[in-house]
């Protein structure tokens, strides 16, 4: 059997192979509600053979949407439309995950289709929050700083989003600690000037997410693991570096996390990214050598030998696939034929399965 092949257990959870699905935003969604075309983009994804499929970031409040058609989990009535999409899920072999998030300011936009701009307070959109008073963009409004009160509502915020996945059924919950987000705003130096307790040294900058975690695993089982996407470098001067990542990972692998996700960027406007195939890669393997915990690869993984091989090599226990996904929905069915492995295909497939 290949590498990508693998079964993997993390906690009392039992993944078929190392393919995750990347969560990858939809812009589809009223209210914050799931719809068919979440069950329907999802669901294709888990019959097409992931061993975990991530919904996209998904706003613990109505403030922390990147747009107005961002999914939500931030009140009950969401419940519901999400545990139809987990139980399909689990219905084809496959782990259903969830994505927790606050756009802090990078929030109040249109989705890319609509131009991918800010939406002011005139227009429809919301006051965007952040740990300081920086703008993300020139063309973008300033963020109000939060309170230290503030901050508390937030925190509980994601504690109530992770009773509410749970309550929907999903198995693996994922905190969205990167891509210029609220909480990569609070890491980062370049966004966090705040000089009381979340601010200045490293230590301070790493308390809001320590309390994010710590709340989170009061309310997520023992047995479900705990994900965190980060962004393993601002790959700015002055900013977040791989280093920073490293001491990262050794505090929250105290504090119960099970798995960095390494993505990297997002953090500030402007910045030249050297993004080619495998690009991100080398994250993953830096903090899996350096603190022995378990990381996820991410950025232009499109190709069966290249997705074995990160494994295979040790740089990393799983990959996630985007947009390679979104071509193809059934990338990992067609990947264990070209890694000669033999895996279950969906019963109402199997005539498929050999090119006779």
């Amino acid at each position: 059997m290949s590498a990508l092949f693998s079964p993997l257990t993390i906690r009392g959870i039992d993944f078929k192979n190392r393919i995750i699905v990347s969560p990858m935003c939809q812009y589809s969604s009223e209210d914050g509600f799931a719809n068919d075309w979440h069950l329907v983009h999802l669901g294709s994804r888990a019959v097409g053979g992931a061993a975990l499929v991530m919904t996209e970031a998904t706003a613990v409040s109505p403030e922390g949407r990147i747009s107005p058609q961002d999914l939500g989990i931030w009140k009950d009535e969401h419940i519901d439309a999400l545990k139809r999409i987990t139980t399909f899920i689990e219905a084809q072999n496959c782990v259903p995950g969830i994505q927790l998030a606050h756009a802090g300011r990078k929030a109040s936009t249109t989705a890319p289709w609509l131009g991918d701009h800010y939406i002011s307070l005139l227009d429809g959109g919301w006051q965007t929050v952040a740990p300081s008073a920086i703008a993300f963009a020139e063309e973008t409004a300033l963020p109000h700083s939060l309170s230290l009160q503030e901050i508390n509502g937030i925190v509980l915020a994601f504690k109530k989003a992770a009773q509410r996945a749970y309550s929907a059924g999903f198995k693996v919950l994922e905190i969205h600690g990167a891509h210029g987000y609220l909480i990569n705003e609070f890491l980062s130096p370049l966004s966090n000037k705040r000089t009381d307790e979340y601010g200045g040294t490293i230590q301070n900058r790493l308390q809001f997410l320590i309390e994010i975690i710590s709340t989170i695993r009061e309310a997520w089982p023992v047995d479900y693991p705990l994900f965190l996407r980060i962004s393993a470098s601002d790959w700015v001067d002055g900013g977040w570096t791989i280093d920073d990542s490293i001491v990262l990972a050794n505090v929250v692998k105290e504090k119960g996390v099970d798995l960095i996700d390494c993505s990297s960027g997002g953090v500030v406007s402007g910045v030249k990214i050297p993004a080619k195939p495998g690009y991100q890669v080398p994250f993953a393997k830096a903090i899996r050598q350096a603190t022995g915990m378990l990381t996820g690869a991410v950025g232009i993984i499109v190709d069966p030998a290249q997705a074995d091989k990160i494994i295979a090599d040790g740089e990393a226990d799983m990959v996630l696939m985007a947009r390679e996904l979104l071509r193809n929905p059934y990338f990992p069915l067609k990947a264990a034929s070209e890694l000669h492995d033999l895996i279950e295909w969906p019963l109402q497939y199997e005539r498929a399965k050999r090119n006779k």
